[in-house]
């Protein structure tokens, strides 16, 4: 997963940015693209839709510090449940699922710091048959960047389909 993120990451750097790819200086100070990435993967065993957000985390609290005008900090927060709330809240109202027309309800189950970006997990239960169409609408930090890419994968049966979301478009089809 890790290596999949990084070549997305070389190649949007490489075709948006100014054709090189990033240095360890110009890394460090600051990342070149602002993206998210979000899988979402049918489980039949346990009849649920799982559902994961990777977010670099210094855009994802200057985001999340924007929208409840509090200090965000996701590495070592001082309250957990707070930052826990602010997550929650952030990606629910963010990102919008349809399962075969019928809108559906996300469970947070957590949240965790991995490098410089946050995974965040929802889950979507009673979805005892595979989809046979997802229906996306995903704002993650749009009020942020007006150069905000969402990648997200839906995995159903075994099928993968990928899309890309370029800021301002919001919504997508995965249809199996």
């Amino acid at each position: 997963m890790v290596i999949l993120l990084y070549k997305w990451l070389l190649l949007a750097s490489t075709i948006l940015g100014n054709g090189e790819l990033p240095t360890s200086k110009t890394a460090g100070a600051r990342h070149p693209l602002y993206i998210s990435v979000t899988e979402m993967e049918h489980n039949a065993t346990e009849k649920s839709l799982e559902i994961s957000c990777k977010v670099f985390t210094d855009d994802f609290e200057k985001t999340l510090a924007g929208v409840f005008k509090a200090k965000v900090d996701l590495t070592a927060p001082a309250d957990k449940g707070e930052a826990d709330s602010m997550v929650r809240a952030y990606i629910k109202s963010h990102l919008l699922l349809k399962v075969d027309n019928k809108a559906v309800t996300m469970e947070f189950i957590g949240f965790e710091k991995e490098n410089d970006a946050v995974w965040s997990y929802f889950e979507v239960k009673n979805i005892a048959t595979a989809p046979k169409k997802i229906d996306v609408t995903n704002t993650i930090l749009y009020e942020l960047y007006n150069k905000q890419m969402n990648l997200m994968h839906v995995k159903v049966n075994g099928n993968r389909k990928s899309y890309r979301l370029n800021y301002p478009d919001k919504e997508v089809t995965f249809a199996f």
